[in-house]
C-alpha cells in the first residue's frame, strides 16, 4: 500500500505541467492527488520507523533472554562452580597465611625490641599467644562453638550422611577463619591443614546456597551439594600446601570409606586451580621469584641414597608407627582424664578460657629462647623449623666453619654446651606432649603440621647417626656418597604423619612440598610399615576425635581378627522391634509415638504374621494424628453437635479455632476446665454461647472415638521396600553394606518377618568388642548352629515362603497417597 500510494504520487506531480490551467477542475484534482499522496508518505516512513524500532526492541530482548539463558546453564555447570571455589579458598588461605606470618612477625619485633631486659622479654614473650589463644577461645565460644577442633571427623560423618547441625553454615565460616588465624598467629604448635577442610567445606556449602538463592535448579539438589563438598576436602589441603594431587588422595583416604569415581575429577581440578593460585599470589607478592615448591629442598639427583640406606629407612618408619600410635593414645588420655575428673570438668565448662590460656602460659614459658627454648630452637616458627630440618647439610660437623651457616636458621640448632642430638632429642620429646596437650584447647586447630614437623625431626636425628656411624658416606662402586640427613627428614616426616592419620598420601603431599620424589621409594616403605603398625595398635587421630565426640559414624574392621566373621547380624540385632500394623488404631499410633524418638517404625501386615510391608517416617504418623484430630473435624463435631441440640449457630470461627486447636496432637485428650461464669458486658456476644454450651465434654468424647478408629493409611507416604537384612548375614557383610550406602538401620527379617533391626549403634559396639578385646574371645550366643559351615536354605523354609507368597497375592496394600497438597486443603478447609 505504501509503495503504490508512493507511485500515485510521482505520477500526479508529473501530470502537473500538463494539466496546469487555472481553470482546469483535473488540476485541482492533481494537486489534492499529490498532498494526499505525500502525507501518505509521511505516515508511512513514520510507521515503518516505529516497526523498525520495535523489532529492534524484540531482537535485543530475545538475545538477552539466550545469553541469559546461556549464561544460567554454564553456571551451573560443575567446573564453574569449582573455579570460583578454588579461587575464594586460594585467596583465604593467602590471606590468612599473610596475617599469620605479620603476627609471628610482630611476636619477634616485641621480643626483640625488649632485649635490654629479660624481664620484658619474657612477658612479651608469654602475654602476646596468651592473649591470641584466648581471643580465639573466646570468640570462637560466642559465635559458633562448631569451628572449634579439627574439622575432619565432622566431614567424614557428613559426608556419610549425618545431618550435623549449624556446622555448615556462615557464622561457623567466620569463626573458623578468625579464630584459625589467631590460633596459629600465636606461635603454638598447631596445625591448619585440617580446620582448612572445614573451611573448605564451609565455602562450597555457602557457594551452594548462593548459587540456588540466584539459579536454583542443580543447586538445590542434596546429592549434588554432597559431591562438591567432596571435592572442597580436597581443595582445602590442595590451597593449604599447595599440592594438589596429594591434597585429592589425602581428602579421599581420611573422610570416605568408599568413594565415587565420578568425583575424581572434581577434586583434581578444583585443588589443581586452587593451588595454583594460591602460588600465583605469591610470585604477585614478591614472596617468591616463581611459583616453587613450599619447602625446597636441594637434594643430589645422581645417587640420593645408597641400596645399604634402605634399613635404616624401614626401622624409621617403623618407630614412626609406634609414634603415631602413642601420640594417639597421649591426645584421647589427656581428654578423658579431663572429663574423668569430675571437679575439673566442671570448673573447665564454668570457666572456658582458662584452660586455653593456662596451656599457651606454659607453652610459651618452655619455649622462652633464654630458658629452655635454647635447647630446642625455641625462637624458630613451625615453617623455619621445617625449612631447617630439610637442609641437605650435616649438622654433626657444623663446627667446621664451612659447614655452617649462621645466615640461615640452621644456626638456632647449634648450642656452645649441647651438641645436635641433645637439641634434637629435647626437640622432639617437648614439642612430642606440647602438640598432644595443644591440640586438645578448644579453639580451631589441626595437629598434622605439628606430627609432620616432629617427624622431620626424629628423621633428621636418625639421618645425623647415620653420619656420625658413617662418616665417609656409603661406598659403593668405588664411589664415596655422604649420608644426606634432610632425606632422612623427609622420610620420617612422612611415616609419622601417616601413622598418625592412617593415609598414604602422605608421601605424595611430601613429594609436592619439597619438589623432589629422588625418595620416593625409602619414603614409600617408611609410610608403609608406619602404618601396618600405627593401625594395628590405635585408630587414627580423626576416628579418636570421633569417638571422643560420639559422632555417629561406622568404626573400620580391625586386621587379623578372624572371629568376627563368624559373626552373624542375628547376634547383634534387636528383637524388641517397635512397628504398627494395617490395623492398628491412631491411639496406637499415638503410644508408639509418646514412647520413643525413632524417625521410622515398620509397618507390618499384622501380630500375628509380623510379614513386613514397608517403613514409615515419624513425620508422616503425625501428620495422620494431626489430621485425625485437627481443629477442622473438631470445628465440624462442634457445628454438628450445636445443630442437634438447637443452639444457636456457631458462626464466629476465631473462637472456635481458638478452642479446638491443638497445638501437640500427642498430648492426651484435653481436660482443661474452663469457668461458665458470664459478665454483663459478654452476654450478648457470640462467645456467650460457647460459655453456656461447655463443648469440651464432647470433644474429649469425640477424640477417644477418634483415636479408636483404625489408621487410613492412604494419606501417608509409604517406603515399600526398607533396607533388610537376613539374619544369617555375616558381619562383615553388614559392615560393607552400611558403608557402601551410608544407612542409618536396617531391619533384619526371617522368611518375609520382621524379627528384629540393627542400627550404626550396635554394629559399632560389635565391631568395636570384636576389635579391642583382649583375652579369651567369646564365641557368639548362636555360632555353636553354624559349625556344620551350610549355608543351604531349608526346606520348611521354602515351604513357608510359597504360603507366604500365595497370602500376600491376594492382600491389599495402601497405594497412592493423597498429595500433600490436597491434604493440606482438606486441612485447612
Amino acid at each position: 500500500m505504501f509503495n503504490f500510494c508512493f507511485v500515485l504520487s510521482v505520477l500526479h506531480l508529473v501530470s502537473i505541467p500538463i494539466s496546469c490551467s487555472l481553470f482546469n477542475p483535473l488540476a485541482y484534482i492533481s494537486v489534492l492527488s499529490v498532498i494526499v499522496g505525500v502525507l501518505v508518505v509521511v505516515v508511512g516512513v513514520r510507521f515503518y520507523a516505529f516497526s523498525y524500532l520495535e523489532y529492534s526492541i524484540w531482537c535485543q530482548r530475545l538475545c538477552t533472554s539466550r545469553c541469559q539463558k546461556f549464561l544460567i546453564s554454564r553456571v551451573g555447570e560443575d567446573w564453574i562452580f569449582l573455579i570460583l571455589l578454588g579461587l575464594v579458598m586460594a585467596l583465604v588461605s593467602w590471606v590468612m597465611d599473610y596475617a599469620i606470618a605479620f603476627c609471628q612477625q610482630a611476636q619477634k619485633w616485641m621480643y626483640g625490641g625488649l632485649n635490654s631486659n629479660m624481664l620484658l622479654q619474657y612477658l612479651a614473650w608469654v602475654t602476646y599467644p596468651v592473649v591470641l589463644i584466648t581471643f580465639s577461645a573466646g570468640f570462637t565460644q560466642i559465635l559458633a562453638p562448631q569451628a572449634v577442633g579439627s574439622g575432619i571427623p565432622e566431614m567424614k560423618t557428613i559426608l556419610r550422611g549425618v545431618v550435623l547441625k549449624e556446622y555448615l553454615t556462615f557464622k561457623t565460616f567466620v569463626a573458623k577463619v578468625i579464630g584459625l588465624t589467631c590460633a596459629l598467629g600465636s606461635g603454638m604448635p598447631l596445625g591448619k591443614e585440617g580446620p582448612f577442610v572445614h573451611v573448605a567445606s564451609l565455602c562450597a556449602a555457602l557457594l551452594s546456597k548462593f548459587m540456588a538463592a540466584l539459579f536454583g535448579g542443580i543447586y538445590m539438589n542434596e546429592l549434588r551439594n554432597t559431591e562438591m563438598l567432596s571435592a572442597a576436602c580436597a581443595v582445602g589441603v590442595g590451597c593449604c600446601f599447595a599440592a594438589p594431587i596429594g591434597g585429592v588422595l589425602f581428602s579421599i583416604e581420611v573422610t570416605s570409606t568408599f568413594f565415587a569415581v565420578r568425583n575424581y575429577w572434581r577434586g583434581f581440578f578444583a585443588a589443581t586451580f586452587s593451588a595454583f593460585i594460591f602460588r600465583v599470589l605469591a610470585v604477585w607478592n614478591q614472596d617468591e621469584e616463581t611459583i616453587t615448591a613450599l619447602f625446597k629442598t636441594r637434594f643430589r639427583l645422581d645417587f640420593p641414597f645408597d641400596l645399604q640406606e634402605l634399613p635404616a629407612f624401614a626401622i624409621l618408619g617403623i618407630a614412626c608407627g609406634f609414634g603415631g600410635a602413642l601420640f594417639v593414645y597421649l591426645n584421647r588420655l589427656i581428654v578423658e582424664c579431663m572429663r574423668k575428673q569430675k571437679t575439673i570438668n566442671k570448673f573447665l565448662l564454668r570457666k572456658r578460657l582458662v584452660f586455653p590460656a593456662m596451656v599457651t602460659l606454659i607453652i610459651s614459658t618452655l619455649t622462652f629462647p633464654p630458658g629452655f627454648g635454647q635447647f630446642m630452637a625455641g625462637q624458630l616458627t613451625q615453617h623455619e623449623s621445617l625449612v631447617a630440618l630439610l637442609d641437605n647439610r650435616t649438622w654433626s660437623r657444623q663446627g667446621v666453619a664451612e659447614e655452617f651457616d649462621y645466615i640461615s636458621h640452621s644456626h638456632a640448632w647449634k648450642h656452645p654446651q649441647v651438641n645436635v642430638f641433645i637439641t634434637l632429642i629435647f626437640f622432639i620429646v617437648m614439642k612430642f606432649w606440647m602438640s598432644a596437650v595443644a591440640t586438645t584447647m578448644p579453639v580451631p586447630c589441626g595437629a598434622f603440621m605439628p606430627v609432620f614437623l616432629i617427624g622431620a625431626a626424629f628423621g633428621r636425628l636418625v639421618g645425623e647417626t647415620m653420619a656420625v656411624m658413617f662418616p665417609d658416606g656409603i661406598h659403593a662402586d668405588g664411589s664415596v656418597y655422604p649420608i644426606v640427613p634432610g632425606g632422612y627428614a623427609v622420610v620420617g616426616a612422612a611415616a609419622l604423619s601417616g601413622a598418625v592419620t592412617h593415609t598414604v598420601s602422605t608421601a605424595v603431599i611430601v613429594f609436592e612440598l619439597t619438589g623432589q620424589i629422588s625418595h620416593i621409594l625409602p619414603v614409600m616403605i617408611a609410610v608403609i610399615l608406619a602404618n601396618a603398625v600405627a593401625q594395628s595398635l590405635q585408630p587414627s587421630l580423626y576416628d579418636s576425635i570421633i569417638r571422643i565426640k560420639k559422632l555417629p559414624y561406622l568404626p573400620e574392621l580391625g586386621m587379623g581378627h578372624h572371629e568376627k566373621y563368624n559373626v552373624r547380624v542375628e547376634d547383634i540385632m534387636v528383637r524388641d522391634v517397635r512397628y504398627i500394623t494395617l490395623s492398628s488404631s491412631y491411639r496406637d499410633v499415638q503410644e508408639v509415638l509418646l514412647i520413643g524418638q525413632l524417625k521410622t517404625l515398620a509397618l507390618v501386615e499384622s501380630t500375628d504374621s509380623m510379614i513386613l510391608l514397608g517403613s514409615i517416617e515419624r513425620s508422616q504418623l503425625q501428620s495422620l494424628l494431626s489430621l485425625q484430630l485437627g481443629p477442622s473435624r473438631r470445628l465440624d463435631h462442634l457445628r454438628r453437635h450445636a445443630k442437634d441440640n438447637d443452639t444457636h449457630t456457631l458462626d464466629t470461627h476465631t473462637h472456635l479455632s481458638n478452642l479446638g486447636t491443638m497445638d501437640n496432637p500427642l498430648s492426651p485428650p484435653c481436660t482443661h476446665t474452663y469457668s461458665n461464669s458470664t459478665s454483663n458486658s459478654a452476654r450478648h456476644g457470640p462467645t456467650h454461647w460457647l460459655r453456656v454450651l461447655n463443648p469440651l465434654p464432647q470433644i474429649a468424647e469425640w477424640e477417644e472415638q477418634q483415636l479408636d478408629e483404625p489408621v487410613d493409611f492412604n494419606n501417608c507416604k509409604i517406603d515399600p521396600a526398607p533396607f533388610q537384612l537376613v539374619e544369617r548375614t555375616s558381619l562383615h557383610k553388614t559392615h560393607t553394606i552400611f558403608s557402601l550406602l551410608g544407612l542409618d538401620h536396617a531391619y533384619v527379617t526371617s522368611t518375609g518377618r520382621l524379627v528384629g533391626v540393627v542400627s550404626l549403634r550396635e554394629l559399632r559396639k560389635a565391631i568395636e568388642g570384636s576389635v579391642t578385646v583382649t583375652g579369651v574371645k567369646v564365641r557368639p550366643p548362636l555360632a555353636s548352629f553354624r559349625d556344620s559351615g551350610n549355608n543351604t536354605t531349608n526346606v520348611s523354609d521354602v515351604t513357608e515362603l510359597h504360603k507366604l507368597w500365595n497370602r500376600h497375592r491376594g492382600l491389599s496394600l495402601p497405594r497412592d497417597p493423597t498429595p500433600v497438597k490436597n491434604i493440606c486443603e482438606a486441612h485447612c478447609n
